[in-house]
């Protein structure tokens, strides 16, 4: 059999495109299957940029009011004005719509640049335009555009999109969904004022914050007593808190029932309450994008929308690896990332890696942000013997740098071991996406949480919250320890007195 490919990656997420990259520089020979790429993802973070920007300047009930003309808009982004130049200019803060979606897609049209086919293909990747499926006749092959292509190992990075819930009327009356809502709304002259979003993924939390920051009255309904429910309860309670103080409605334990449309308006039934909206976003959970790929006939297992793997990323069939949201789960760009290079040098090399999600950090785009890694007290308990557990808590008001920006909400909360291994940790606040990511590599380095306590960071910085929080410990050991801390008392006590 001839081999045209060390690897075939199947496409259609920015996981895939990195793959691809990688696989050329590790000097492999490969081809890129790809139908097309969703860059909703970057319009929303750039939006929620805007909108942290409009609520800290001047507040969202004055975003995109006051009118200005698309030239106007045009010609702000031709002069390299970017929001933040415009908004500085003027003492009484305003912009319109259109201004903040031609600033969403400059970004955009950066990203895009950044990882286009053409530069893929410059790079020695042969992009294939296309949707196909694996064949087993006479070999194990992937069929596109009336071409099979035979390689050692493949990968599947082909993403997911929006579960659609059945809800009476939801079909007919119309709706978004977080694959399309940010293009969607790029074409329209006006934001839709009035929003109700169904589901309690991270994506729909920072959707709603993002519409009620600019100035949209936002309902979310979600069916748990709690958004996000894994989260740990001192930063679920806070990431609500903040929610409502943003006007952000929420329905929690509440089931939408029923759509329907009564005199040329929305309405949504949800529990007890009927409530009417201008626009709908389902955001209940994601599925993956594996029905059209005859994986069935290739021996690759899934069970309820989710690919069965093992921990090096295998899928039933030996030389077909995955990685991404086509796992099933939520969409969350690092993870895909992470498991893409697990995946992608099993595939190449001896299948040696495994995947450790308890290193790899996850962030919620809220503001304040939320970010977590590791396991949370409630998993640490049930894993571990509950005296060994020890949970150190810190706020962020305790810290100079958040008292000097005036961003003292927040909290972190670290999971150790009473022998100093870091088992977790959840943050809420001001650079906890950054913060995150300093713990995340103590744990893969099993740095033990005394030495995160004895960091001297440039000061003031957010930093100090993890020292701070760490130091909890070595408090929490001499309050467990009665024997060491009478010995210790008594050693001070001792030197002070002989002035030693």
């Amino acid at each position: 059999m001839t081999i045209d490919y060390d690897v075939v990656i199947i496409g259609g997420s920015l996981a895939g495109r990195n793959a691809a990259l990688a696989a050329t520089h590790l000097h492999a020979t490969v081809a890129l299957v790809e139908p097309k790429v969703n860059y909703g993802l970057i319009y929303h973070h750039a939006l929620g940029e805007i909108a942290k920007l409009a609520q800290r300047l001047n507040g969202a009930a004055n975003f995109g009011i006051h009118s200005y003309s698309a030239d106007t808009a045009q010609d702000n982004y031709l002069k390299g004005r970017t929001p933040t130049t415009v908004f500085s200019e003027k003492s009484q803060i305003s912009i319109e719509w259109q201004e903040a979606m031609l600033y969403a897609r400059g970004v955009v049209s950066n990203v895009q640049e950044q990882n286009s086919l053409a530069i893929l293909a410059a790079q020695g990747v042969d992009v294939i335009l296309g949707s196909g499926e694996f064949v087993v006749s006479p070999h194990l092959a992937f069929a596109v555009n009336k071409r099979q292509l035979r390689a050692r190992t493949y990968l599947l990075a082909s993403g997911s999109r929006p579960a659609i819930p059945e809800i009476e009327g939801l079909e007919n009356i119309g709706f978004f969904t977080l694959s399309n809502i940010w293009q969607a709304l790029c074409e329209s002259p006006i934001l839709p004022k009035n929003w109700v979003i169904i589901g309690g993924v991270p994506q729909s939390i920072e959707v709603a914050q993002i519409l009620a920051r600019l100035g949209c009255s936002v309902t979310l309904v979600v069916n748990h007593p709690y958004i996000l429910p894994n989260l740990e309860p001192e930063i679920t309670q806070l990431l609500q808190a903040q929610l409502e103080v943003d006007g952000v409605r929420l329905l929690t334990q509440t089931t939408v029932t029923q759509v329907r449309r009564i005199d040329n308006q929305k309405w949504i039934q949800a529990g007890d309450k009927a409530i009417e909206t201008d626009e709908i976003l389902v955001a209940i959970a994601q599925q993956p994008n594996i029905e059209s790929l005859n994986l069935a006939a290739v021996g690759v297992k899934w069970h309820q929308h989710r690919l069965m793997v093992n921990d090096k990323l295998q899928t039933t069939n030996r030389r077909i690896y995955a990685c991404g949201d086509v796992l099933g789960g939520y969409e969350l760009a690092n993870i895909a990332n992470s498991e893409a290079k697990i995946a992608l040098n099993n595939a190449l090399f001896f299948p040696g890696n495994k995947v450790n999600y308890q290193c790899i950090p996850w962030g919620l785009f809220s503001y304040p942000m939320v970010a977590q890694v590791g396991l949370t007290e409630k998993q640490a308990k049930r894993r571990y013997i509950q005296d060994e557990v020890l949970v150190l808590r810190q706020y962020f008001k305790t810290v100079t740098a958040a008292q000097i920006s005036e961003e003292t909400t927040g909290i972190c909360k670290l999971i150790v071991l009473r022998n100093g291994e870091i088992l977790g940790a959840s943050l809420l606040g001001a650079e906890a996406g950054e913060l995150i990511n300093l713990i995340a590599l103590a744990i893969s380095q099993k740095i033990k949480i005394n030495q995160l306590g004895n960091l001297s960071s440039v000061y003031p910085g957010f930093s100090e919250i993890i020292e701070q929080t760490a130091r909890e410990w070595e408090r929490q050991r001499l309050n467990s320890n009665i024997a060491l801390q009478d010995f210790l008392e008594g050693f001070f006590d001792f030197r002070r007195n002989w002035n030693i």
